[in-house]
């Protein structure tokens, strides 16, 4: 582990004296992917060279105490120092652990898919998944990520009975990786005359996004087929047939995009979404071990887990898998998830740490 950090450092030290010379501003895209990748590493150096200051001290502490002082005051203060010390040590050496797993999870900077649907509730749910999409447009804006939309299906009120879109950049999936499961809404319909709460239900998957070299897809096992676009109602809001369905003959996986006016982009689209679901399929189908590993892990991306409810007549949103409630559901719906998901990656590397130390001893 000091190995690894002591390469870390010497990488940051790099990235800082590059950034530092005349010649960086003339790649503004390698100082951006530098600036990015110094940020990234930064806690992590901080960390490592606080822990190396606090160990310094406590070798100066060892040596005063060491020392023939008969002050027993004095004594009493080098050993209450010590103490505080040597629990500073223990904390700064957790945050360690947890900061070299982030650094060693090779997905947290994969770009993912998210596809949300409408489920119990009708009209509502539609409304909902709507709501969500903005929420997760808004959380994905505050940090730096792009959103594209792959493909919608509109009701006529505005809502969504399903939304897939990808999203890009730095710790995408890192950020996203736990939303997957069921979504509940409590609240006062629009649809509702008589002021009664309705409960209704949105479902959102996150898949990791695939790469064409990652994942190679025979042609002969596909099946395209293309038709006119149609909005809410079904009716036809194009005149060519430019939407796309694509079948996946092997696992028979069907997707279908119909947003873009170009035939060739919505079938580019289908297949980055056809790429995407084919992993997940192939990932359940591994071994039971590993299958039951997964469901163990905190959000296990299983959609029919219940995972959040947001209830609008008392302005609180609650995560059920860690028990964390929010009072701020305004704060919440313009996308600031933070809470939730920063307890949850902290979660998740404290199993980790847990499930390493029981496999060393």
């Amino acid at each position: 582990m000091w190995k690894k950090l002591e390469n870390i450092e010497k990488r940051f030290l790099d990235l800082e004296k590059q950034l530092g010379s005349s010649e960086a501003l003339k790649d503004l895209g390698r100082y951006r992917d530098f600036t990015k990748e110094l940020a990234l590493i930064r806690p992590l150096v901080e960390t490592y060279r606080e822990l190396q200051k606090v160990e310094r001290e406590l070798k100066e502490m060892e040596h005063l105490l060491e020392g023939k002082s008969n002050d027993e005051g004095l004594l009493k203060l080098y050993e209450e120092e010590k103490k505080a010390l040597l629990e500073k040590k223990k904390t700064l050496g957790g945050k360690l652990e947890e900061l070299i797993l982030a650094e060693e999870d090779t997905e947290k900077d994969r770009n993912v898919i998210v596809e949300i649907r409408a489920g119990t509730g009708g009209e509502e749910a539609a409304l909902f998944a709507s709501d969500l999409f903005r929420l997760y447009t808004r959380f994905s804006t505050n940090h730096g990520l792009r959103v594209e939309v792959m493909n919608t299906n509109q009701t006529g009120l505005g809502g969504l009975k399903e939304i897939i879109f990808s999203v890009s950049g730095p710790r995408a999936y890192q950020l996203f990786k736990f939303e997957s499961g069921t979504h509940r809404v409590q609240r006062v319909p629009v649809t509702e005359s008589s002021g009664r709460i309705h409960t209704s239900a949105v479902t959102v998957a996150v898949l990791l996004e695939v790469a064409e070299v990652e994942l190679e897809i025979n042609p002969k096992d596909l099946r395209v087929d293309v038709f006119r676009s149609s909005g809410p109602g079904g009716q036809s809001v194009n005149t060519t047939d430019s939407a796309v369905r694509i079948t996946h003959l092997p696992t028979n996986t069907v997707v279908q995009c119909q947003d873009e006016k170009s035939q060739h982009k919505n079938k580019a689209k289908a297949l980055r979404i056809l790429r995407a679901r084919i992993l997940v399929k192939m990932k359940q189908d591994q071994s039971d071990a590993i299958s039951k590993q997964r469901r163990s892990q905190v959000g296990s991306g299983d959609r029919s887990e219940k995972i959040r409810t947001y209830n609008f007549p008392d302005r609180r949103a609650t995560d059920h898998r860690i028990g964390v409630t929010l009072y701020a559901l305004d704060e919440v719906m313009e996308g600031k998830i933070e809470p939730f998901v920063e307890t949850l990656q902290r979660e998740e590397r404290a199993r980790l740490l847990s499930e390493e130390k029981k496999t060393k001893s």
